[in-house]
């Protein structure tokens, strides 16, 4: 039977250790316990019954700036000083829209001069936000008003296109960059380019803008060769990632660093190749690298989904006794292990102790309670977390909404489910191929065809029709169209 819900209400560990071997799981209310860790005995049932906000330092949580001030028409100087405030406050908050509302304000005033470190704001934001048309448009703007191009707008140019998978976009903009002796690309730009090439797996691509590198005399860092040899890994290119390590190791200006190792380890990690994981840990060591906080999270995160739970929890003591500290991502990745398997008691055992010792939850934390709740049927928890989110400001984004949709999908309420994907369009969230494929195995599963057969063609209106919209093309949206139509 459908529950119904409302949502939105408003060299090694010690000096030299084997890595922990595999033993049969004792009680896991001692997983994360440790004669350094002093754990909240207070549940988290009564507090998501009814949850209170954590109090954590001011440092951590952001005052609401005061609205803008009804400043007198005549004091231009007040005036634009409030205009530019809430531009900047809208920039902070990574709201695109009201960014470009006010600037456009901004922009009719008679004191208002163009700035180059305004336009690069704006398109740093619109990049990140995944708005690479509205990118496009205000960088043609900016020329209008006669600012000169930069090597570092066109940067940002580039990277807006990057961040949605306009790869033959960006290197339009890349052969634009190159026309000008002034605005030439450096390493950082052959980065990003190189980095979306890699993640489209268009090895190809890479290997021409290795070349063109050579041709400028621009050397590859290491942060480029960490971006190609972690996507040969994703690849399942193990060989040519193989080469890559090798070629790292006899340069002179692109060793192999801790980076190298946490991007090998995570590639193994995430695809649960644990063995794999620990022989590359291994030879890391071999070669003096040690591992950091992110490399030792990383290893209780892959401990964590494949359920080997007592492997996770010696990675955690090991990190007590080398005064590593337990942060919000060590949490995380403990909360997320349960949550995978839908063990309450221990995933809440584990909020409980990361608010007592003054962890601040964050978006991935939550996401990791709803999904986790979902699993284990406990909808009115899934309720009771989305309304603790909201008092603490976390921010909705994609991933976020995500979660509550799967957790509706769980509860077979697609009336809800539909009331989330709504408000996920109207607060202006990208949709991507992990929504689609909730909802449609959600639909599929009750045999709803009509309701699939609308979202195959929301998918294919947003990847193949270009659109108009005031004027500007809207470019198509970055997700995997076969993955979502596959089922």
């Amino acid at each position: 039977m459908a529950v119904a819900f409302q949502l939105f209400l408003s060299s090694s560990f010690l000096p030299s250790p084997p890595l922990p071997k595999t033993v049969h799981p004792r009680h896991r209310r001692l997983l994360i316990s440790s004669s350094s860790a002093t754990p909240s005995k207070k549940k988290l049932g009564n507090a998501l019954r009814d949850p209170p906000v954590p109090k954590f330092s001011s440092n951590d949580n952001k005052k609401k700036n005061a609205p803008i001030k009804n400043t007198k028409k005549n004091n231009a100087k007040s005036w634009a000083n409030t205009v530019s405030e809430a531009l900047s406050e809208a920039i902070d908050n990574k709201q695109w829209l009201p960014s470009l509302q006010v600037f456009e304000m901004l922009k009719k005033q008679p004191f208002y001069q163009p700035k180059e470190k305004s336009y690069m704001k704006l398109l740093i934001l619109l990049g990140r936000s995944g708005q690479p048309g509205q990118a496009c448009k205000l960088f043609d703007e900016m020329i209008e008003q006669g600012l000169e191009p930069t090597s570092e707008l066109y940067t940002a140019l580039l990277a807006a296109c990057c961040k949605s998978n306009l790869i033959d976009k960006a290197f339009t903009v890349l052969e634009q960059m190159k026309s000008f002796p002034l605005c030439q690309p450096n390493d950082y730009t052959y980065s990003i380019l190189i980095k979306a090439c890699v993640d489209a797996r268009r090895f190809e691509l890479v290997e021409s803008l290795y070349e063109q590198m050579a041709e400028q005399l621009i050397t590859p860092n290491a942060a480029t060769q960490n971006i190609v040899l972690t996507g040969y890994g994703k690849a399942g290119k193990y060989e040519e990632m193989e080469k890559i390590f090798t070629g790292m190791l006899n340069s002179m200006g692109s060793q192999p660093d801790s980076y190298t190792m946490n991007s090998i380890l995570g590639l193994f990690g995430t695809e649960g190749q644990i063995e794999m994981m620990e022989k590359w840990y291994e030879k890391f060591q071999n070669l003096g690298i040690e591992p950091q906080t992110r490399t030792l999270n990383i290893l209780i995160g892959a401990y964590g989904k494949k359920r080997m739970y007592d492997k996770m929890s010696s990675v955690m003591e090991y990190m007590r006794k080398l005064s590593f500290p337990w942060t919000t991502s060590t949490y995380n990745n403990v909360i997320e292990a349960f949550s995978d398997s839908g063990d309450a008691i221990n995933m809440e055992y584990t909020f409980d102790q990361m608010i007592a010792e003054g962890m601040k939850p964050d978006m991935k934390t939550f996401c990791c309670l709803i999904r986790g709740y979902a699993n284990a049927g406990l909808f009115h928890k899934v309720i009771s977390s989305v309304q603790l989110a909201g008092r603490l400001e976390i921010p909705e984004n994609t991933t976020f909404f995500n979660a509550v949709i799967y957790a509706c999908a769980k509860a077979e309420d697609l009336v809800e489910m539909e009331r989330v994907y709504r408000r996920m369009k109207s607060k202006l969230c990208k949709i991507d191929s992990t929504t689609y494929c909730i909802m449609m195995d959600a639909y599929r599963k009750k045999g709803m065809s009509d309701k699939v057969y609308d979202l195959e063609q929301e998918i294919h209106t947003r990847t193949t029709k270009v659109c108009k919209e005031d004027g500007e093309n809207e470019l198509e949206a970055p997700f995997d169209v076969d993955k979502v139509l596959v089922g």
